[in-house]
């Protein structure tokens, strides 16, 4: 039984020697593992790698905020209530779904007066916010535009997502897998071995992260109005969504034969 003892240095000269006459540079990723010990059936690769892939997002989420003042509290809902109404049927006239349109987050709390240095009851305000769901990005600048004054009086955010980001996700695996077996594939050649089969593989990275992209609007009614110059000219505003990144990373071992 011929037993094989790789140290780190000795690879990495190898390496160098073997590498030299290539006009290809080969990249060794951030963690690699070598191990080489007794029998050549011993000998592994591990590798941790990460790719990827670029995509054009074609969906957004848009959350509102309807907002009411009132001197007695019950006022203070109605109003909200009203105009919250207003904003649910003026999105259902543009075609989307009532599934779509969520009640994310309600407050109603006390407007006091500090200015005496005491505390006075002046009214009370109530806020709810809505997030509205599956918009398409072609949509999203008339919604911006004409949900604030249709019930809406601010924008919290807006952010885009793709409706193909599962492909893209699995996509990235697909390329982080191959640029792993690439790179363990000079590796192994470098120390005068052959690789072989996959020992084991993980991902390590969340699908869901990265999954949204955050839009970064945060608009008052005033603010829209005012950069409009006409209460319908906002209708013109324009979305460019960009780009969005999907990352993949994994772990993967190799066997190593003769």
């Amino acid at each position: 039984m011929k037993k094989r003892t790789l140290a780190a240095a000795g690879l990495a000269m190898i390496m160098a020697v073997s590498l030299a006459g290539c006009s290809t540079t080969v990249s060794v990723p951030d963690t690699v593992k070598v191990e080489n010990v007794g029998d050549s059936s011993d000998g592994k690769i591990t590798m941790d790698s990460s790719e990827t892939v670029k995509i054009v997002p074609d969906m957004a989420k848009i959350v509102f905020a309807v907002t009411s003042e009132a001197t007695k509290a019950d006022e203070c809902q109605q109003k909200n209530t009203e105009s919250l109404n207003s904003l649910t049927e003026y999105l259902k006239g543009q075609g989307i779904d009532e599934k779509s349109i969520t009640t994310s987050g309600y407050y109603l709390n006390p407007r006091y007066d500090w200015s005496s240095n005491t505390r006075k009851l002046i009214g009370y305000e109530m806020q709810t916010e809505v997030t509205v769901s599956d918009v398409a990005v072609d949509q999203v600048g008339t919604l911006l535009s004409n949900g604030v004054g249709n019930g809406a009086n601010e924008i919290y955010s807006v952010s885009y997502y793709s409706s193909g980001y599962d492909d893209a996700y699995a996509e990235a695996l697909k390329k982080a897998v191959e640029l792993a077996r690439t790179k363990a594939e000079a590796l192994a050649e470098a120390s005068g071995r052959t690789l072989g089969y996959v020992v084991s593989i993980e991902e390590y990275s969340d699908s869901q992260y990265g999954r949204y992209v955050d839009g970064g609007v945060n608009l008052r009614k005033e603010s829209v109005s005012m950069a409009a110059g006409a209460e319908d000219a906002a209708a013109d505003m324009n979305v460019m969504p960009g780009e969005m990144e999907v990352s993949a990373n994994i772990k993967i071992v190799f066997s190593m034969g003769e």
